[in-house]
């Protein structure tokens, strides 16, 4: 029996590729477990995304929904379906199924990351906006991983919905070993594709060529831009390692070795990455910008686009190291208290419909 049936349009948690995106569908598949009784279950790996507007394309991937959702519909009966959930519903993959099955089944939907883009409205991707606003307007509940996307929400909230703040939350019970830094090891990690990531590297290889003293970098990562990547941070030759895309055992174990996490956030909307490094101890520098003020401590965020600043808060904590220990606490207390599995579970059952009038909520 499955009591909430869980569903990621954008990116399944079983997806190969490694990606905040994808284990933040995994930490809510944990968060889930157990709090409903039946359990939760994974119910399907359609994926929804379109990402170069094409109006063909998403009308495919409507009819391919229609069909699922029928299947699902038939399960959902069989096994007594109490719940929907669905991560990460906005314009370019809309939640096309849970919708339609939660109606069916008569049984409470909600949302886990949402948004509405009015602008999208016109264009190549309104009808998959269209779309993602309905999925929005049906759910009980929205829980937001930003203060700002719930403002957001709220211009459009519908009557008896809930807006929810969920802080973004690493798949884990506990805090990792602190880390024990090798002397002026910085350390990054992010996937190597062009656009925001791409901008981000440029503006961190621009920081580092400022750097004064001594430093070196372990960068983890892969993608199709990176040659890009290794040609902007050449002319630092030794001092870079390129230690590929590691499993989590391995990003873990280069996190325990360094100083400092480095990373501008180019239009990150909060970023995994980086409370993976204040879990492990690893103060972090980022620019400033609205989903990274929600993370990263304000003594770590810098202005955006500002190499000499972004280069001098290096300096300044790789040659500190009382300060950078004590951010190091702060961080690994703010993590434990916030963005660990206990905290994220407390927040939801607070909300979730499913809880309602269930021994033992």
């Amino acid at each position: 029996m499955t009591a909430i049936a869980f569903y990621a349009p954008m990116k399944s948690p079983r997806h190969p590729v490694p990606s905040g995106d994808r284990e933040m569908a995994r930490g809510l598949l944990a968060a889930l477990a157990g709090l409903g009784q039946g359990g939760t279950a994974l119910v399907s790996e359609f994926r929804s995304y379109e990402g170069q507007g094409d109006p063909a394309a998403q009308d495919r991937l409507r009819a391919e929904a229609q069909a699922e959702a029928a299947r699902l519909i038939q399960r959902g009966r069989a096994e007594g379906w109490r719940l929907w959930a669905t991560y990460h519903n906005y314009y370019k993959a809309p939640d096309l199924l849970g919708p339609v099955v939660s109606e069916a089944l008569g049984i409470p939907y909600v949302l886990f990351e949402a948004s509405r883009a009015d602008k999208r409205l016109t264009g190549p991707w309104a009808g998959f906006e269209r779309a993602a606003g309905a999925a929005c307007d049906r759910a009980q509940v929205i829980y937001c991983l930003t203060a700002r996307d719930r403002e957001a929400l709220a211009a459009a909230q519908p009557p008896g919905q809930a807006l929810v703040l969920l802080p973004p939350f690493l798949n884990r019970e506990a805090l990792p070993p602190a880390a024990r830094p090798v002397l002026g090891r910085l350390i990054t990690v992010a996937m190597m594709r062009a656009g925001d990531k791409l901008a981000s590297y440029r503006q961190l290889a621009a920081a580092l060529a400022l750097v004064q003293g001594e430093w070196s970098l372990d960068v983890i990562g892969s993608g199709a831009a990176e040659a890009e990547v290794r040609a902007l941070l050449a002319p630092f030759g030794a001092r870079v390692r390129f230690l590929g895309a590691l499993p989590p055992e391995g990003v873990a174990a280069a996190l325990s070795e360094a100083a400092v996490y480095v990373w501008p956030g180019v239009n990150e909307a909060f970023g995994m990455a980086y409370l993976e490094a204040m879990a492990a101890g690893v103060p972090v520098i980022a620019e400033d910008r609205p989903g990274l003020r929600e993370i990263v401590p304000a003594a770590g965020l810098v202005p955006q686009g500002d190499a000499a600043a972004f280069a001098a808060q290096i300096a300044a904590w790789l040659g500190c190291a009382p300060d950078r220990a004590a951010l190091a606490q702060a961080a690994r207390v703010e993590v434990a208290a916030r963005h660990l599995l206990p905290a994220a579970r407390a927040a939801i059952r607070a909300a979730l419909p499913v809880m309602q009038g269930e021994a033992g909520a």
